[in-house]
This record gives structure tokens, sequence and C-alpha cells, in this order.
């Protein structure tokens, strides 16, 4: 094909090197901020705005070196900016905790994981010894370790104790 490649819509893509020459991002003083912020989730319309380039610049130079797989992984700074914005914009209580939650499963790697956890209570009331077992009977208070063990928290979430 005389050099080029066939794009992902069916038409033919320039190569790499045609690009960067063409190419008004590849070119710009502020190339890898743009880039940075593209991978950070950033608005491609206010990106355009912001440096004088057209939007479809973007997109193509974002498709040609692979900025869009990076972009993918990069999920967890489209939630943080979310999440950072939630006291600051109308955001329904539910969106800002399905961001968090969503927030919580993707790890460093921009993979998402089911975290899950079982701990078996019973096994934790077998290594009690005889004088934490009694402690509990009479004050119903469980050893330090106990509480470690299951992360439990002596305070609710707004950080005032725990009621009986």
């Amino acid at each position: 094909m005389n050099g080029q490649r066939k794009g992902t819509r069916g038409g033919i893509r320039a190569s790499r090197g045609r690009h960067e020459h063409h190419c008004t991002i590849c070119t710009h003083t502020k190339r890898e901020e743009i880039e940075q912020a593209f991978v950070n989730w950033a608005s491609p319309s206010r990106l355009a705005r912001e440096y004088s380039v057209s939007r479809d610049a973007i997109y193509r130079h974002a498709h040609v070196l692979g900025l869009f797989t990076k972009r993918q992984r990069n999920i967890r700074a489209a939630l943080e900016r979310i999440i950072e914005q939630a006291g600051e914009v109308d955001a329904t209580a539910p969106a800002v905790v399905a961001a968090v939650q969503a927030y919580s499963k993707i790890n460093a790697a921009g993979h998402w994981v089911e975290r899950s956890e079982t701990i078996n209570v019973n096994e934790l009331f077998e290594r009690m010894t005889r004088d934490e077992m009694e402690t509990y009977a009479k004050e119903g208070t469980l050893p330090a370790w106990f509480e470690d063990a299951i992360g439990a928290t002596g305070t609710d979430s707004r950080g005032t104790p725990d009621e009986p």
C-alpha cells in the first residue's frame, strides 16, 4: 500500500513520520502538556480552545500516537476529577458514591479489580484466650487484635464514636 496503513475506520492512515511532519500538536511548543492533559481526561474541546489547535487535530494525534490506550488505562484520573469536584457542582449523592466505588476498584495499572474478603468470625473467637472470652462475656468488649482482624473502627463514618 505504498507505505501507508489501513486505519481503524477503513480509511488510509498516514505513517507516523508523515503525521509528525504535518501535525499541529507534534509541532506545538506545549506538545507534552497537551498530551498529558489528554491522557488525564481533559476535554479535547477545552484543549483545542486553550492551545489554539483544532479538536480534530487532537483526536488524530491521539490516534496515531496511541494516547487513547494510555487514557483508558488512566480512568482513575477521570474518576478523581469527579470526586474532587463533587462539592463544587450539583452532583447527586449516588453519582459521587458510584464514582468513589468505581475508583476503589481500579488498581494503579488501570485494571478493574473486584475485591472481596471473607472473615471467619468463629475462628477469631477460637483464638481468644479464656480471659478475653470472660471480658467479652461480662463487658461486651472484644480484644484490640480482634477488631484489627475484622477491620472494625471505633468511630462511624462521621468520626463520632459508635453507639452501643
